[in-house]
């Protein structure tokens, strides 16, 4: 349950009769924001889901052998951050974001903030540090769980590519946050928001993939999900080609075509997009009326 009045207080108070600037109105938001993650469970509640994965994949190394998994140490972390970072990632997006802007339209709580000198762009970013660095910490204990894995079974020779992985997760996450802040911002419901970026990041971006490569055949680089194909690629050693073609059927006449992204092109999709839905996110947040 949200705590309007303890946030209000905070925000209105000025502290030696000077006004809170936006730099503190940010910082009061986010503080209360994270409270308001404890308070309603929702941060332990992902943290299990991201223990349970991690326990998961614990016990398939443990009892189907480490080999399951690859032969070098390479290979075991290209296997185990293939199946489960992005995922962790998406729910950390979903959990946090899907609702942060949505749920003070539905719930009313919005109308205790607004009708405080305190500015809407000081909301909205307060709240999406608040997601970010609740995320950096679930994203932080699956990541040590990872490399606790590995370095059980491979030792202290952690390869360069799993650093390289885990700073595309990083960015990956700073740019589907704020995607989900601007669903959430768009959107006066929070199952409406919660819904449309869970079906998106989940299924929605992959259909559309399939169809763009395999009916259009063309490469599909307006994805947010198809830039973020680098977190595992970069594990790949050689990284695999731009263009994939496989050739099957009789006398391989049918053709299937894939696509890859390059680490710049990665990059790049994953930072436009960040820029973008933010900026909409704010401008959306900024003009719609509480009413």
């Amino acid at each position: 349950m949200r705590q309007p009045n303890d946030l209000v207080t905070a925000i209105d108070s000025p502290v030696g009769n000077i006004v809170p600037t936006s730099v503190l109105q940010i910082g009061t938001i986010t503080k209360y924001e994270l409270l308001n993650y404890f308070r309603s469970r929702r941060f332990f509640i992902l943290l299990g889901i991201a223990a349970a994965i991690a326990g998961i994949l614990t016990f398939a190394v443990a009892y189907y052998g480490v080999a399951t998994f690859g032969s070098t140490s390479l290979e075991f972390y290209s296997t185990w951050w293939g199946l489960s970072a992005t995922f962790v990632i998406i729910f950390c997006a979903i959990f946090f974001g899907g609702d942060a802007i949505s749920g003070e339209f539905q719930n009313k709580t919005g109308y205790f903030l607004v009708g405080n000198p305190i500015r809407r762009a000081s909301i909205y970013i307060g709240k999406w540090f608040a997601a970010l660095i609740a995320s950096l910490i679930i994203f932080g204990i699956f990541t040590g769980i990872t490399i606790g894995n590995g370095i059980y079974y491979f030792g202290t020779n952690i390869p360069i590519q799993f650093a390289e992985s885990i700073a595309c997760c990083l960015i990956y996450l700073i740019s589907i946050i704020g995607f989900t802040f601007f669903f959430s911002a768009l959107f006066k419901s929070s199952s409406m928001s919660i819904l449309v970026t869970t079906i998106l990041l989940l299924f929605g971006f992959n259909i559309i993939s399939a169809l763009v490569t395999n009916i259009a055949h063309e490469e599909p680089w307006f994805l947010l999900t198809y830039g973020a194909q680098i977190i595992g690629n970069v594990l790949t050693n050689p990284y695999p080609p731009h263009e994939v073609t496989v050739h099957f059927g009789p006398e391989g006449r049918v053709n299937f075509t894939s696509y890859n992204a390059t680490v710049p092109e990665g990059l790049t999709i994953m930072a436009v997009y960040f820029i973008v839905t933010a900026a909409l996110g704010l401008l959306l947040f900024e003009r719609k009326e509480f009413n």
